[in-house]
């Protein structure tokens, strides 16, 4: 890796010795996160004009195009994404010398930026993440959530390690991703006791016009549960739907109607939000991925997350656990 980093910094040979200008490099890293000039000089206090000359200079000090224009949008080229690599974990490391300096801890955490989908509920999110807060070496960890599309542009410019969601990177998606299995759970439906009661028997048939809350539309547990509804024939009534799965659970507290949740988190739910499992969906299965740009994984932390999963988080599965690219 280093090599390739000098190779960055060095000009033809040693006897010439052409350095970096750092300050023309972070105004880059800047752009290439902001994703435009307007709002990295926003970010850094400086006119747009000055940001656009000094990314010209370290274009022509490397020799290479880092941004192409598409639209009205700065995109990276593929020396663009390299670059950016680089000066991530340049200013990453900077940011730890200076915590040295001013007395911090020696040998400073090694960060995990890790892009949680928003369909994903937040019991998984920690059970999955919390195995790279339990390693030897320390982990700094820093989860970000959002939409699915989102995440993925991000994940394109190394904006982030690793994207946890519900379904895997799509083949029409622009950057090369990888789709790692991490496992698979059942879906039980949950209400308060009077609904336990009420729909539990007969179940799934009993669930016909009983209020439900369900996961918004752009959810792939949505999209099994409805099909799980017209295959059983049964028609329910929608309270309310729910981006945030943590919302959606508060609101079959306080007994608003029936949930969907994922089967191995059945006791946490049960305790946490005192509802009782109503039923299960036979048959459907949800799924989560750990997307990454490497087919194999190799931060520390992301092996953890991965094996844990896999062997202890959920049933093991048929799927294979072997990475997918997403094109």
């Amino acid at each position: 890796m280093y090599s390739s980093l000098w190779s960055l910094i060095l000009g033809k040979g040693a006897e010439t010795m052409e350095w970096i200008n750092y300050h023309h490099l972070l105004y880059f890293w800047m752009v290439a996160r902001e994703g435009s000039v307007a709002r990295a000089a926003e970010r850094l206090l400086l006119a747009q004009p000055t940001i656009s000359s000094q990314l010209h200079k370290l274009e022509e000090s490397l020799g290479h195009r880092l941004f192409k224009r598409v639209g009205r949008n700065l995109v990276l080229t593929e020396m663009g994404h390299t670059v950016y690599r680089y000066a991530d974990e340049i200013f990453a490391i900077g940011r730890e010398l200076q915590d040295v300096v001013k007395g911090g801890a020696q040998g400073a955490p090694r960060r995990l930026h890790v892009g949680i989908a928003d369909a994903v509920p937040k019991l998984i999110a920690y059970k999955l993440l919390e195995p790279a807060l339990s390693l030897p070496e320390p982990v700094h960890l820093v989860c970000l959530e959002d939409k699915h599309e989102k995440l993925l542009a991000d994940l394109s410019v190394q904006g982030i390690d690793m994207v946890i969601a519900d379904c895997p990177a799509p083949p029409t998606v622009k950057v090369r991703a990888f789709n790692h299995l991490l496992g698979e759970s059942g879906l039980s439906v949950f209400g308060r006791p009077q609904f336990a009661s009420k729909y539990g028997p007969g179940f799934p048939h009993s669930l016909s016009d009983a209020p439900f809350l369900l996961p918004s539309n752009n959810s792939a547990t949505r999209r099994l549960v409805d099909q799980w509804f017209r295959q059983k024939g049964v028609h329910v009534v929608v309270r309310a739907e729910f981006d945030d799965t943590a919302l959606m659970k508060a609101f079959g507290e306080a007994g608003v109607g029936m949930f969907i949740g994922s089967t191995v988190l059945e006791r946490e739910i049960r305790s946490q939000y005192q509802v009782e499992v109503v039923g299960r969906l036979d048959d459907v299965q949800e799924r989560f991925y750990a997307i990454t740009v490497d087919r194999k994984l190799r931060h520390p932390a992301v092996v953890a997350i991965s094996e844990t999963a896999r062997n202890r988080l959920f049933q093991p599965s048929g799927g294979s656990s072997q990475a997918i690219a997403a094109r």
